[in-house]
């Protein structure tokens, strides 16, 4: 399903539950922990690994270099990784100011451009 099991696919694995995790405890704290937005995370969750079976899927086709699966790997491991820094701040957790800007402009890059355009 996702061409074995590499070590991409267990470090994603590992942030999601992180991710999650994190997110529950900067809900939590900030009074906004509701079962239903709960449930929604889950389901993010597993699709992201729906993606990453199909990404599999399509490297078969193209002949099993698995380019695709491992490009989506990536993204959805760095997007984790932006997660689980912006739950960190939300519970209060100190964060230079570069980790900050840097959180800043991979999410404006990932929300579609700059604001100049």
């Amino acid at each position: 399903m996702f061409g074995g099991w590499p070590m991409l696919l267990q470090v994603l694995l590992v942030l999601v539950v992180v991710d999650y995790a994190t997110g529950l405890m900067a809900a939590g704290t900030q009074g906004k922990l509701e079962s239903n937005v709960g449930l929604k995370g889950i389901a993010r969750k597993v699709f992201i690994f729906f993606i990453v079976a199909v990404a599999h899927q399509i490297d078969l086709i193209l002949g099993n270099q698995h380019m695709i699966r491992d490009a989506t790997l990536f993204f959805y491991v760095a997007n984790e990784l932006l997660s689980i820094i912006e739950n960190g701040g939300r519970l209060g957790v100190p964060l230079s100011n570069v980790i900050k800007q840097a959180v800043g402009v991979l999410k404006g890059k990932s929300e579609g451009g700059n604001k100049n355009e």
